[in-house]
This record gives structure tokens, C-alpha cells and sequence, in this order.
């Protein structure tokens, strides 16, 4: 189960932490053609997003790494869940309709919950 965990939130958090750098360095301009999405929020909006996959991708390797509040692995992997959930309503009610990815990125926050409990 360790082993598991360490693979399914390690490639969790690397998506995530590059996510997130990537709405935090790039200009609307830039993120236009990766995220149509991105003009129907406000820039602060997708920089605060930025923010959170940032926090959350390490609050999936931290805890866990340093034994110090562990609790905060699966509580990084729900805020994941939820923010995933989102996604797809906001890619749902835009005119791009691509969730496949966010249906993924679901999938393995739903496992990383599983398998950081189960730790």
C-alpha cells in the first residue's frame, strides 16, 4: 500500500505542481490555447487556482514524507476531488465539453484518498 501511495500521489502531485506553476507564470494570452476556460474567470481567479494546486501537491508529499500531520495527505487528496468536480461543471456549462482528463484526475485523487487512509 506504501508503494502504491508513493506512485499514484507522486504522479498526482507532479501534475498538479506543474498545473499550478504554470497558471501562476503564464499570462492569459499564454493559457488561452490550453484552457479555454480562461476567459470566462478573472486572471486573479486562475492565479489562485494556481496557488492551490501548488499547496496541494505538497500537501499530497510532505506530510506524509516528514511524519509531520499526515492527516493532511487525504485532506489534499479531497480538496483534489473537489476541485476536479468543479472542473467539470465549469467545462461542462463553457462550450468546451472535454472532461476526459478531469474524469482521470478524479479517478486517482478518489485512489489517493483510498490509499492514504488505508496507510
Amino acid at each position: 500500500m506504501n508503494i502504491a501511495y508513493w506512485i499514484v500521489a507522486g504522479l498526482l502531485a507532479l501534475f498538479y505542481f506543474y498545473a499550478g506553476a504554470v497558471k501562476m507564470i503564464r499570462s492569459g494570452d499564454q493559457l488561452r490555447p490550453m484552457m479555454a476556460w480562461v476567459d470566462r474567470v478573472p486572471m486573479s481567479v486562475v492565479r489562485a487556482l494556481g496557488a492551490v494546486e501548488i499547496l496541494g501537491a505538497i500537501g499530497l508529499i510532505l506530510p506524509p514524507l516528514t511524519g509531520i500531520a499526515p492527516s493532511l495527505a487525504p485532506a489534499a487528496a479531497i480538496g483534489f476531488l473537489l476541485l476536479q468536480i468543479g472542473a467539470v461543471a465549469v467545462h461542462l456549462t463553457g462550450e468546451d465539453r472535454r472532461i476526459t482528463l478531469n474524469v482521470g484526475l478524479i479517478a486517482a485523487a478518489a485512489v489517493t484518498i483510498w490509499l492514504a487512509i488505508g496507510r
